[in-house]
């Protein structure tokens, strides 16, 4: 009687492992872009709006000190002694204010730039332009010993687009990263035996010689 052999079933890890070596990249990136695009279909579009003021140095007053209380001025627009003025002409809460708004400063030139955002695009140009005026009403108030003035530069306008990237950009973004991952782990993959690996045979040792069997 002849002992067939039968097949084992190959374990998970070894089914992954028989896969084409294309399979991860192209699981990564659908994964990705897949995660990617719901991102993007999933987050509320946000719009942002900016205003600029400039300080302006008074007669005796050096360049250097305007920049200086640029900076300044740029650290104290978000605090609630400003804040609290804003809220009346934008309308919205301080908390909202303090959320939503940023300010940036250049080392290089004695201007503050407020930003906000919003969801929707006029609350954004309302809140960018009432911190920038409730800021230089401040700064009026000190000019006296300050001796900088600021000036609003440009007033916030209604953006044309809303600043949230867009599904497309977050699908083409997941995808991109998820195909690097996939060859990354591409990259941890083991590597597979060849076909013809198999247990080595076991070599035969000739037993002795029967006796009277001439050699």
């Amino acid at each position: 009687m002849t002992d067939t052999p039968t097949r084992r079933r190959l374990p998970s890890l070894d089914r992954v492992r028989q896969l084409p070596a294309w399979s991860a990249l192209v699981a990564g990136a659908f994964l990705g872009g897949l995660l990617g695009g719901a991102y993007g279909l999933l987050t509320p579009p946000s719009y942002a709006a900016t205003s600029y003021v400039v300080a302006v140095p008074a007669k005796g007053a050096t360049p250097d000190a305007a920049r200086g209380f640029a900076q300044a001025y740029g650290r104290v627009a978000t605090q609630v002694a400003v804040l609290g003025d804003a809220q009346v002409w934008a309308g919205v809460p301080v908390r909202t204010l303090r959320d939503s708004v940023r300010t940036a400063t250049s080392p290089d030139a004695p201007m503050v730039s407020v930003t906000a955002t919003s969801a929707r695009p006029e609350e954004a140009v309302d809140m960018a332009n009432a911190v920038s005026r409730a800021l230089t009403r401040h700064a009026e108030a000190t000019k006296d010993s300050t001796q900088v003035r600021l000036v609003q530069f440009s007033r916030a306008v209604k953006p044309g687009g809303p600043a949230t990237a867009p599904t497309a950009l977050t699908t083409l973004v997941g995808a991109s990263a998820g195909g690097l991952l996939g060859g990354l782990a591409l990259l941890a993959r083991p590597r597979r035996g060849g076909r013809d690996d198999g247990p080595v045979p076991t070599a035969s040792v000739p037993g002795p010689a029967a006796a009277g069997v001439p050699r």
